[in-house]
């Protein structure tokens, strides 16, 4: 796991026979403990990111939904960044074998849920909140950062960017520039 977890580290393209070359044992010694690539990923990544509480730390006080929803965007989007490989590898798992997809974590939910937080709460606004959460569950998303850097040429930082803005409109859009009253 910790050949794994450097790898992750190095942004580079994860593969069992990688990770297997890098941990010194052969390929079917890493299969022996590791059924597939998704599995070995996702106990390699337990514990490598920061819990949302953790990665919202600088906006905890902030009463703007947009202004955390932007936080929490930027968190997620450099993470990914950070260890694309890995990412990479553990999408084209689970669109291969969507039965996997369990495998997958779901760090940008957790991640949205803490941002609304503070608004989720309020009985008026449950539906509103609900519909946010799925909106940005798609722009808050390693997908669409892959898409905007692959497919449209963005490069990282200008993609980071747009799907913050993206996020950020989609919250004032939905909440008001302050947040529900």
């Amino acid at each position: 796991m910790s050949a794994a977890v450097e790898l992750m580290r190095s942004g580079r393209e994860v593969t069992m026979p990688e990770v297997a070359k890098a941990a010194l044992v052969s390929e079917a010694t890493a299969y022996r403990y590791f059924p597939d690539l998704a599995s070995l990923l996702q106990e390699s990544m337990a514990g490598q990111w920061p819990t949302p509480e953790q990665a919202l730390r600088s906006v905890a006080d902030s009463t703007d939904p947009a202004e955390r929803v932007a936080a929490a965007a930027e968190h997620l989007l450099r993470q990914v960044l950070a260890y694309q490989g890995a990412v990479r590898a553990m999408i084209a798992a689970t669109i291969t074998r969507p039965e996997a997809v369990a495998a997958r974590p779901a760090l940008r939910l957790g991640l949205i849920d803490h941002a609304l937080a503070p608004w989720a709460e309020a009985s008026a606004h449950a539906e509103a909140i609900a519909q946010l959460k799925r909106d940005l569950a798609v722009v808050i998303s390693a997908e669409a950062l892959f898409t905007l850097m692959d497919l449209l040429g963005l490069d990282a930082e200008d993609a980071i960017a747009s799907a913050v803005r993206t996020a950020t409109t989609l919250t004032r859009a939905a909440l008001g520039p302050g947040g529900p009253d």
